[in-house]
């Protein structure tokens, strides 16, 4: 993805930012940001810049912006900015995709109460296992997605179905594991 589709949905996210809710979101930055730089911030474009200079946002790497959506109840944008980073491609290895697409549906179908142990084993805070906690109290199997899909998204390319199952192995999960690969297998055949 180039800087310039980024900066152009940066900018069309900031005009659907009413200034009470960047207030918040300045708020929820102050450890990030001084209170120096928080006093220079008029708009949402401005907080942006700001991350970005900070290392906190460019184009593949938007948790921190999601995660200051999705606490500001804007739930919305923060879907938009997945599916905008999801339309991307990040990942070029086709078949990885298909192969992790198929792994989150097995593991979504059978991980159950334990989606937590996984996701600390595959290096999710537990700031971020809150908040995807919070978006689905009450759904295991879409707590279990977007568990997947958080750690898709920070992983990036690099995120491969031998890490997930050995991160299912490690936490004990071994029938799931098996049955990512049973249904793995038959792709492959």
């Amino acid at each position: 993805m180039g800087s310039f589709q980024f900066n152009s949905f940066l900018l069309e996210i900031s005009n659907e930012l009413p200034s009470d809710q960047l207030e918040k979101m300045k708020f929820l930055c102050k450890d990030k940001i001084g209170k120096k730089d928080l006093e220079k911030i008029t708009g949402a474009l401005k907080l942006f810049q700001i991350l970005a200079e900070r290392g906190e946002l460019r184009d593949d790497k938007t948790e921190f912006l999601s995660e200051l959506l999705n606490e500001i109840k804007r739930h919305d944008l923060s879907e938009k900015l997945d599916k905008f980073q999801s339309g991307c491609g990040h990942t070029d290895n086709e078949p990885e995709k298909v192969k992790l697409d198929i792994a989150t549906e097995v593991i979504a179908e059978n991980l159950g109460r334990g989606w937590r142990k996984l996701g600390r084993k595959l290096g999710l805070s537990d700031v971020k296992l809150e908040s995807i906690h919070k978006r689905h109290p009450t759904e295991l199997e879409e707590t279990v997605v977007e568990l997947l899909k958080e750690w898709r998204k920070s992983r990036g390319a690099e995120a491969q179905t031998e890490e997930l199952l050995n991160a299912l192995r490690a936490c004990q999960y071994n029938l799931t594991a098996d049955k990512v690969e049973d249904k793995l297998s038959l792709l492959e055949n």
